[in-house]
């Protein structure tokens, strides 16, 4: 292996390949005359499903195939609980109001701690905890399965044609649930540059705080035209298309990358694949459920409780004939429609910088005049609100653009910072999204303006 690695910069990918198959065979050979194993038949399985999953014609479609089930599941199962805790959340405010009332708190103080901090809170709750707690589960029954190595053995040989490391593709599953921790997984990528190419891409992955406002936006509009039935089928299929998107974009940054900034040749490693396993069902559930769900519910707590206060003050205080609310977005404005969206969306995305889990509750408190998150019965009321501040198909989709392209969240940021040990890199993880999703809402607001 050491040859291998000696070599690796003098062969071509297809001599480095048979180098290592019959590395390979002369090591099956070797344990097969030598060791005897027991369960011959859980071996023969799992090199039958290993010809299926890890096919090079039939791994990536069932890869999607998959993803597109998982989200399924997710978008239909979650309405039901999620409708479940809104009406639980309006009901508990009613008490809360009246006992305000009952003490004789002023009206700033309602306004405050009711509709600023608790239907900030409201909102986060019933809208992320059904989603997370029918997403997570799932996928950490794929891990436990033995699944996601074999995403990484498919994936390999495109982020090496890419100049970058498979095991990228392990990192960037990760982000699916969260950014930040996925810039930590890629500590298990040896070398320097392609670690920096993961960290710098890991972004461009969709993760839990950005599924809220994917799955809304899609369903709202997006979906919009279609049976009750056909509106999670083709909410799954924007959400698939929107992390092809993510894909495709990490591809072409790490490409660009390693021509550019990031140059050298890619490492060569070899990924054994671990045995499938029968998943601890609800072992899995619960396990997964609770520690991942609590942790990223608690950490959108924290954070969406002071947006809400702080978005509460701003529309609240005036200056002259206007609030402070409506001069930030008269100001953002001219730049916002140019990208196809509003000021208020635009400032919704600067004070959501801390979590992601907050860019939809601080839009839908700038929308309204009080600057309050008012009861919200169903989705309809929400898309209402959206239509009279003057949405479009077209805002919807550079909503989703967006959403999924800009610059990642401050933990991640944070976490880029303790990473690299560097403000440039940290800087550069902030304006390479940043740009690339001015420049993509940008150029799809031109285009169509161009046709209408």
């Amino acid at each position: 292996m050491q040859l291998l690695e000696h070599f690796q910069d003098y062969v071509d990918e297809s001599t480095k390949d048979e180098i290592v198959q019959q590395i390979y065979l002369t090591s099956k050979n070797i344990c097969d005359a030598s060791i005897k194993i027991e369960d011959e038949n859980r071996l023969d399985q799992t090199q039958k499903l290993d010809a299926i999953f890890t096919s090079k014609w039939l791994g990536l479609p069932i890869m999607l195939i998959m993803l597109a089930v998982v989200f399924y599941i997710t978008i239909a199962g979650a309405n039901i609980p999620s409708s479940w805790l809104t009406n639980g959340f309006n009901y508990l405010e009613k008490y809360l109001s009246e006992g305000l009332t009952a003490i004789h708190a002023p009206n700033w103080v309602n306004g405050v701690l009711i509709l600023g901090l608790y239907r900030g809170i409201a909102w986060v709750v019933s809208v992320m905890l059904p989603p997370m707690a029918i997403f997570f589960p799932i996928f950490g029954l794929l891990e436990n399965y033995g699944y996601l190595p074999r995403v990484a053995f498919n994936l390999d040989r495109i982020f090496k044609k890419v100049g970058a490391h498979g095991k990228q593709s392990l990192t960037m599953a990760m982000g699916f649930g969260c950014n930040a921790a996925a810039i930590i997984s890629t500590r298990i990528i040896e070398s320097p540059r392609e670690r920096m190419l993961a960290i710098l891409t890991n972004n461009f992955v969709p993760c839990n705080g950005r599924w809220p406002t994917l799955i809304l936006i899609s369903t709202l509009f997006m979906a919009a035209g279609f049976t009750t039935g056909a509106k999670p089928l083709v909410t799954t299929l924007m959400l698939v298309g929107m992390v092809l998107i993510g894909i495709i974009t990490t591809l072409l940054v790490s490409f660009l990358l390693s021509k550019t900034m990031l140059k050298g040749v890619p490492t060569h490693y070899t990924l054994e694949l671990p045995p499938f396993r029968r998943p601890k069902f609800w072992d899995t559930i619960v396990r997964v459920s609770i520690e991942r769900s609590a942790s990223v519910l608690k950490r959108a707590i924290v954070i969406a409780a002071p947006a809400g206060v702080l978005i509460w003050v701003i529309a609240n205080i005036s200056i002259g004939d206007m609030s402070l609310l409506t001069y930030l977005v008269d100001f953002l404005n001219p730049f916002a429609k140019s990208l196809g969206l509003d000021g208020y969306i635009l400032l919704a995305f600067i004070l959501g910088l801390p979590a992601n889990e907050i860019v939809i509750p601080i839009l839908l408190m700038g929308y309204l005049s009080t600057g309050a998150l008012t009861e919200l019965d169903d989705l309809t009321q929400i898309k209402h609100i959206f239509i009279d501040h003057g949405w479009t198909w077209l805002t919807a989709l550079n909503m989703m653009l967006f959403s999924l392209l800009h610059y990642p969240c401050g933990t991640t940021l944070f976490n880029i910072y303790k990473e690299t040990k560097s403000v440039k890199w940290t800087l550069v993880a902030f304006l390479i999204p940043t740009a690339i999703a001015v420049g993509v809402t940008f150029t799809v607001t031109q285009v169509v303006h161009l046709f209408q």
